[in-house]
């Protein structure tokens, strides 16, 4: 939101008011509390003035600093609040007749008490960003009252994050609005938005604040990030690094870190698709032509229609398409199969929950205690409370009857429209309420699975988020349309929401409005197989590979086995993510934060710490892509070549980029039919260009093998004295295989 008309002047009706200089510091139980009057106080007829603003400085945990800025205190609170992290780790606040600083681990806050205003953010003696005059501010106009505060970019800093963006992926120049909406990918839009920014500067902010923040990232004031909202008070967070590894990792130690999801969920994904006719003899007979054709399938998902048409949702089979859903759910397990249903938090008036909902008072309602309804998605839809634990509890029930059925995973569809003219069963603001209530949704949704399928089982396919929403995976990138530009804007949405704090992602693989081509099909078929998660979903028509053409199935087919031989190495870049908070899929800049010709890649990403990808946007498979420095290997072809330098080569359908890190090892699986398997049993490392004398350590599950190379041979150890799959105690030496491109180090 922009309130200055150029450098010198407000926008009309726009008033403001400024922190010009500190009044008097206090610190106790280690937080350091300033006053500062937004006019000079030059005798004591300037104390009978106002607004004076209240600044108080924090420290949940080390290296991360946080900031209220409070104008009127008398506010009655009202929720909700993001789920924040503490630890037991006092920061040291000390103060003299200069500055007032408090010092969290490496990173200290300064304000000056003398002169002008100034909010110094410094690490290792090296200003972060500042908070400088006018910019912190109390701002009115004739709709509201908002605190804004603006943060100091340094020259070439690039800003990355905020939620799942389709835009380009640094913000620099942005106007972003934290607001959730369901605008499919190609807007400004966003069905996944975080008030969290990411620099390569060394830090990042994350705002806390769950209603609406308006982000203006160089766009009011080109020098400055500018975030405000409509509050009395609002709380920021400086984290400091000093790497954007180190960043998202602290901040999702704040915030929350997913949930490991359950290697069959990486596997392959096939969907009814959504307005597509279908009943069990065509979920029948896509299954069974994936099986002729050697296509190896993990989950079958089926989409809105498996309920009755106005009837969404009633979580009550369709039966006169499935008259017997138990035994049909029985027979996909048979073959091996997960099943996943589409659901949403929306219920239908002709639903029979929507009658049972209002009279128990689960639905939400309007402020004259109304329910609220209106005929947009569906006829007279109202929305689950979820505000209340009556009604959460209520929503897993119907949940788990579907669960009794067989039925083992959930896409939780929608959750971005929120209305505002409701009141909430717990008293919540609407406006803060409004995206954090896919927070409560997705919960709820995850805790069912957790309850019923264990921890280890748990996984949804989420469409809208915010902060904290991470906890719950995967998420997928929504309404995109079949063409090469929105799978380019696709890919963006998710290296953004990777730079958010989310470690999994997908995306619907051809496109979900229109049909794709032959070409496109193909070209989407391997990056969707190299991504976290992998779907083939659409709109409406089917995404079964024979559909489109026969080389299309012999695609899918490679790039499919490809991704299950590859789990070994993915499903520990699961774990990483888990455990630290840094993605699976990775934006270059994540990787290589000191190489500048990363900073604004977007077309390309890491795949785990070690893999290079580079989607094909183009029927030609002319495809351009930045290497890093040093002597990178195709994995497929063994081929090398050498960074820092742009590359330009052409693809066919069953290729892609995907080159290897010098000094990498990658773990490949010995089975390609499934992504569920004992991943060290029968394992080939790859080891690829280390150096003399370099030592790489690889874990596999429950196995860390350890790779060094002696002169021209490798040696490798197992940390498993007792590896069921024959490997023998100690350490075993392998020559160079030439003429491949990497050393190769078999297990047995």
């Amino acid at each position: 939101m922009k309130f200055t008309d150029g450098y010198w002047l407000l926008r009309e009706g726009v008033t403001a008011a400024y922190p010009v200089e500190v009044l008097d510091v206090t610190a106790q139980d280690g937080t350091l509390e300033i006053h500062a009057p937004t006019q000079p106080i030059r005798h004591r007829g300037d104390l009978l003035k106002g607004p004076v603003v209240t600044i108080s400085a924090h420290a949940p945990m080390p290296d991360v600093i946080g900031v209220t800025f409070t104008h009127f205190d008398g506010e009655q609170p009202r929720g909700p609040e993001f789920e924040v992290g503490r630890e037991e780790v006092p920061p040291q606040v000390s103060y003299d007749d200069q500055h007032a600083t408090l010092t969290s681990g490496a990173l200290s806050v300064r304000v000056a008490r003398t002169g002008s205003w100034h909010v110094d953010f410094l690490a290792h003696g090296r200003t972060l960003t500042s908070s400088s005059t006018k910019g912190m501010g109390i701002m009115r106009d004739a709709t509201g009252h908002y605190l804004r505060e603006q943060l100091n970019l340094g020259v070439g800093t690039s800003v990355y994050g905020l939620g799942e963006r389709f835009g380009p992926l640094v913000k620099n120049g942005q106007v972003v609005d934290i607001w959730n909406a369901d605008g499919g990918t190609a807007t400004e839009q966003a069905y996944k938005n975080v008030p969290f920014y990411l620099t390569d500067a060394g830090y990042g902010v994350f705002v806390d604040h769950p209603g609406k923040v308006a982000f203006e990232v160089g766009s009011e004031v080109v020098s400055r990030v500018q975030f405000s909202a409509e509050t009395q008070q609002l709380t920021y967070y400086v984290i400091y690094g000093p790497t954007p590894k180190d960043i998202l990792r602290k901040y999702t130690a704040l915030t929350g870190r997913p949930a490991l999801p359950p290697p069959w969920s990486f596997g392959l994904w096939l969907s009814t698709s959504f307005t597509t006719s279908y009943d069990e003899e065509t979920v029948t007979s896509f299954i069974e032509g994936m099986r002729e054709r050697e296509l190896p399938l993990s989950v079958f998902h089926f989409d809105c229609f498996w309920m009755r048409e106005f009837n969404w949702c009633d979580f009550r089979w369709d039966p006169r398409v499935f008259p017997d859903p138990e035994g049909m759910l029985a027979r996909l397990h048979a073959r091996g199969l997960r099943v996943s249903a589409w659901i949403n938090p929306y219920i239908a008036q002709r639903s029979p929950l929507f009658a049972e909902g209002k009279a128990l008072g689960h639905l939400l309602k309007r402020p004259d205690g109304s329910v609220w309804q209106w005929d947009l998605w569906q006829p007279g839809m109202a929305l689950v409370d979820f505000t209340s634990p009556a009604a959460r509890e209520w929503y897993a029930s119907k949940l788990e009857a579907l669960l009794a059925q067989g039925v083992d995973c959930f896409k939780t569809d929608f959750g971005e429209r929120v209305p505002l003219d409701v009141a909430w069963s717990d008293g919540s603001d609407p406006e803060r309420m409004h995206n954090y209530y896919t927070y409560l949704y997705n919960r709820t949704v995850f805790d069912v699975l957790r309850k019923h399928r264990g921890e280890e089982e748990a996984v949804v396919f989420a469409r809208s988020a915010t902060t904290g929403s991470q906890k719950f995976p995967v998420h997928w990138g929504g309404d995109c349309e079949a063409t090469y530009e929105s799978m380019a804007e696709s890919l963006r949405g998710g290296l953004s929401l990777g730079l958010s704090g989310f470690g999994f992602w997908s995306h619907d693989i051809g496109g979900f409005e229109g049909t794709p081509t032959a070409a496109l099909f193909k070209r989407w078929v391997a990056f969707g197989l190299l991504s976290s998660h992998s779907r083939l979903h659409g709109s409406s028509s089917y995404r079964v590979p024979w559909l489109f053409d026969e080389e299309s199935v012999d695609v899918l087919r490679h790039f499919t086995r490809l991704k299950l031989r590859l789990m070994p190495y993915l499903y520990e870049a699961a774990r990483t993510a888990q455990a630290e908070g840094v993605p699976v899929m990775r934006a270059m800049v994540l990787e290589f934060p000191d190489d500048p010709g990363c900073a604004h890649l977007e077309r390309q990403y890491m795949l785990g710490p070690d893999l290079l990808v580079a989607p094909v946007f183009s029927d030609d498979g002319d495809v351009s892509y930045y290497v890093p420095e040093g002597t990178w290997t195709h994995f497929v072809t063994g081929k090398t070549v050498t960074g820092p330098r742009w590359v330009r080569e052409n693809h066919g359908f069953s290729s892609v980029p995907l080159l290897v890190r010098p000094g990498a090892v990658i773990p490949v699986g010995s089975v390609d039919d499934r992504p569920d398997y004992d991943h060290a049993d029968g394992v080939t490392l790859r080891a690829y260009g280390l150096e003399r004398g370099q030592q790489v350590a690889v874990r596999v599950g429950d196995v860390t093998f350890t790779v060094v190379r002696e002169g021209d041979l490798l040696r490798a150890s197992c940390s498993d004295p007792s590896a069921p799959w024959g490997l023998a105690t100690g350490e075993r030496e392998v020559r160079a295989q030439a003429g491949t491109g990497f050393l190769s180090v078999e297990w047995s």
